[in-house]
C-alpha cells in the first residue's frame, strides 16, 4: 500500500491562490456515488489499552470530537474525466479499484501529481486543494474513498470546491 500524506499551512494556500477571484472547477466525466454512509456520536477507540494480548507491532488510536459519519463513496471515471480542483473537510483514504488516476496537489508549491494504478491505495488529508483524473484517454477508472468526518458534512457537503490554484496550470 502506498500512502500519500501531505500538510500544509492555510497561509500558503491562500498565497498559491493569489488575489484573483476564486472560482470553483468544474469536474468532467466523473460520477460520485454513495456505497454506505453511518451516523455515530464521538468517540475514543484505543486498541492497545483494550487488548489483553497485545500485539506490540500494531495498534490504532482514532478520537473524534463530536458527532461523526463513516461513509464509503465510489467514483467512476470516464475516459479523459476528472474530478475539478475541490478539497474536504477530514482525510479520505482512497483505493483504485479500475484503471488509473492521476492526483495532483494545489496546496504545494510545485503542485506535484502521482498516478495511482488499480490496487494502489492513499490518503489525501484534509483541506488539501487537489484535482484528480483518469490517466487514460479510452479507458475508464473507479476508485472508492472511505472518510471519517464531522456529521452534517457528507453527501454533498463532503467536497469543498476550490479554485485551479495559479501553481498548477497543466
Amino acid at each position: 500500500m502506498k500512502i500519500l500524506r501531505t500538510f500544509t499551512s492555510s497561509a500558503t494556500a491562500l498565497a498559491l491562490l493569489g488575489s484573483t477571484p476564486a472560482f470553483a472547477t468544474a469536474g468532467s466525466g466523473f460520477h460520485p456515488s454513495g456505497v454506505v454512509l453511518g451516523h455515530y456520536g464521538s468517540f475514543h477507540l484505543d486498541t492497545q489499552n483494550l487488548a489483553r494480548d497485545k500485539d506490540l507491532s500494531w495498534s490504532m488510536v482514532l478520537k473524534t470530537m463530536g458527532d461523526t459519519d463513516v461513509g464509503v463513496d465510489q467514483v467512476d471515471m470516464d475516459a479523459g474525466g476528472f474530478t475539478g480542483w475541490h478539497a474536504h473537510p477530514s482525510a479520505v483514504f482512497i483505493t483504485v479499484t479500475e484503471g488509473s488516476v492521476v492526483w495532483s496537489n494545489g496546496s504545494d508549491p510545485l503542485c506535484p501529481s502521482h498516478t495511482y494504478h488499480a490496487g494502489d491505495s492513499f490518503i489525501e488529508d484534509a483541506y488539501i486543494i487537489h484535482n484528480v483524473r483518469n490517466a487514460s484517454n479510452s479507458a475508464p477508472a473507479q476508485f472508492m474513498g472511505t472518510h471519517i468526518n464531522p456529521t452534517g458534512t457528507s453527501g454533498p457537503g463532503f467536497v469543498l470546491d476550490r479554485a485551479e490554484p495559479n501553481n498548477c496550470k497543466f
